[in-house]
């Protein structure tokens, strides 16, 4: 019998760098006590993204930022960046960097010394420290700021430094807890534009913490939202918001109606509880007209008009039972005082939820 060359254990090849997640959390958890902040959390986001993590206070959101950035330790379960497990290293063995609300820039110092501090501390050579500051205030489109002190700069523009002092170590990652929330409204949604500019511009991954979904939606490529310590859909700004996976996402992520009961059954055919999105539902006063082929219709009373400037709200309540919400354009059309009128809606904007 011929000699058998003896077994080889092979390993497998590690995956590409390009196809690996820039972030893995494999069953993460965090318990302060018996409060469980985060409570099985899997998710991968891979390089180049803007993702953000969305949800209201207390859903786990800012933690789960926190463990990726190694400010607090997890419970259970393991992080990755770019196929290595940190999740018992220290803030700076990661290549990580956060952006945090308050910016905590130095009042002392001018603007280009903020941002040099990191390379400062790195002992990276002066001259070399000078070029990549100035590069990170030309990439936030402040590089005529650099001898200014922070003091002397807008909400918006001590913003942006912040941003350049974390981009001026070149992190594969960078972490973002809800940096807009201290600037005033039209300031945040300009900021929003320059923020997703400049992820563009550098290529690197951005995670992004955020309460307000009008940020989440306006500047993400994905959205993670999060509900008591867990992730209850995530996907595409539009996917989240036309198509929910919950009550919860649906009425957290925008306005929605929520249609159950005998509503529910008398107007869209079968038991459950469905979504409607307000702007999605049309309202007229011809109550006599059957609805249009692929539509669903229901007639109801006025109960409540919202004038809101460009929009107006409309609150009815259905002839089968329920209310519904709907949003209409402010145009030279007449508005619809208390009295009766038909909604109508296409079917597929109806939707089930759990």
């Amino acid at each position: 019998m011929p000699n058998q060359a003896p077994s080889e254990t092979r390993e497998e090849p590690a995956a590409p760098e390009s196809t690996r997640p820039a972030i893995r959390l494999s069953g993460l958890r965090k318990h302060f006590g018996d409060v469980h902040a985060v409570d099985g959390v899997d998710l991968d986001i891979p390089p180049g993204e803007f993702f953000s993590m969305l949800g209201p206070s207390g859903s786990g959101k800012t933690t789960v930022l926190r463990m990726i950035a190694g400010f607090d330790l997890p419970t259970e379960g393991t992080i990755e960046l770019d196929g290595h497990d940190v999740s018992r290293l220290a803030p700076f063995e990661r290549d990580v960097n956060t952006v945090f609300q308050d910016y905590a820039l130095f009042p002392h110092m001018s603007v280009q010394q903020n941002v040099e501090y990191g390379l400062r501390v790195k002992r990276v050579p002066k001259r070399q420290r000078r070029e990549r500051a100035l590069e990170a205030l030309k990439t936030v489109r402040l590089d005529d700021y650099g001898s200014r002190r922070p003091a002397q700069l807008s909400g918006g523009q001590r913003q942006r430094v912040a941003l350049a002092r974390a981009l001026v170590n070149r992190p594969k990652v960078l972490l973002l807890d809800e940096p807009l929330g201290a600037l005033d409204l039209k300031l945040r949604q300009a900021m929003q534009l320059e923020l997703k500019q400049i992820q563009r511009d550098v290529g690197i991954t951005f995670v992004f913490v955020t309460h307000d979904q009008d940020e989440a939606l306006t500047m993400s490529d994905r959205i993670a939202v999060f509900n008591d310590g867990r992730i209850e859909q995530v996907g595409r700004p539009e996917e989240v918001y036309e198509r929910p996976a919950s009550a919860f996402v649906a009425g957290f992520v925008g306005t929605s109606n929520l249609l159950g009961g005998r509503g529910a059954e008398s107007v869209i055919g079968r038991p459950g509880l469905f979504s409607i999105r307000p702007e999605k539902i049309r309202i007229d006063d011809a109550l006599s007209e059957p609805a249009e082929a692929g539509h669903t219709s229901a007639t109801g009373t006025v109960t409540d008009v919202v004038y809101a400037g460009a929009t107006v709200r409309y609150a009815v309540a259905l002839d089968a039972g329920g209310r519904l919400s709907v949003v209409r354009q402010n145009t030279d059309d007449a508005a619809f005082a208390d009295g009766r009128v038909r909604l109508s809606w296409r079917k597929e904007h109806s939707f089930q939820v759990e």
